[in-house]
């Protein structure tokens, strides 16, 4: 990166990186981080970007696997979303994924790269279920709040926007984001990195919505997610697959957006 110019672009995670719930599997879909490419393309035209994220995947896939693949493409920017599947996965390996993290944060503080990270967002008020996985969100915020004070990452704080709460902002399974919610966490990311024409304004709630959703909304939102998220998780968790198997990155080699 040079005067702010970023030029190489890589991005990691899970579902809500590829941009599942913004388009769809036949026409492709987008996401927050094609979303921020397009920004940062338009700001200072040239930049090339790779998106290695697949739905399902955990810390230690991103760790293991996608970081090393990012830091071979030189990139002077990364963004990393990655942790809700770990935060919702039964059992006793959460503790694991905690210190996984760690190892990712210390590597990714070695990339020399400009690190985008984010916190979750309180699912428990837009999901009842929600409330049982408060313990590991806030813990899972703790570690990358901690990581991006201690080296320097730009943080996006989900957690605290009141816009968050709100229902238009997440899909049918209340979980990952609608087209409308990647277009904030895309400008969120612009507002981290200080892009120009970008402000803080992602984080306000809409006026003309309800600030948190009401008894039925909520209602509603924990019946989308039993059929969206809970029963396709148990049912493959059962058959001892993920939602990611077999698949690839959409976007693997780092290239220009144009051609």
């Amino acid at each position: 990166m040079a005067n702010g110019v970023y030029t190489r672009y890589v991005a990691l995670g899970d579902s809500q990186t590829e941009g599942l719930w913004d388009g769809n599997d036949s026409d492709g879909v987008i996401g927050f981080a094609d979303r921020l490419a397009a920004m940062l393309d338009g700001l200072h035209p040239g930049l090339h970007y790779a998106n290695l994220a697949v739905r399902g995947r955990r810390i230690v896939d991103v760790l293991d696997d996608q970081l090393p693949r990012a830091l071979a493409m030189r990139p002077d920017l990364i963004s990393v979303c990655v942790g809700m599947n770990d935060i919702t996965r039964p059992g006793k390996s959460f503790g694991s994924a905690l210190a996984e993290f760690d190892q990712l944060h210390d590597r990714l503080a070695q990339s020399g790269a400009t690190v985008v990270t984010t916190t979750f967002p309180d699912i428990g008020r837009i999901v009842p279920v929600g409330k049982f996985l408060t313990t590991r969100v806030l813990q899972t915020n703790e570690a990358i709040v901690s990581a991006s004070k201690r080296y320097g990452f730009k943080l996006v704080d989900l957690y605290n926007a009141p816009s968050m709460t709100q229902p238009k902002v997440w899909s049918d399974d209340r979980v990952h984001g609608s087209t409308h919610g990647h277009m904030l966490f895309a400008a969120a990311a612009a507002e981290a990195l200080g892009l120009p024409g970008s402000s803080h304004e992602w984080a306000q709630a809409d006026p003309a919505a309800a600030q948190q959703p009401a008894l039925l909304s909520r209602t509603y939102s924990q019946l989308m997610w039993t059929k969206n998220m809970f029963a396709p998780w148990l049912y493959n968790h059962v058959r001892g697959i993920s939602t990611g198997d077999g698949r690839k990155p959409k976007r693997p080699e780092m290239a220009s957006l144009v051609g």
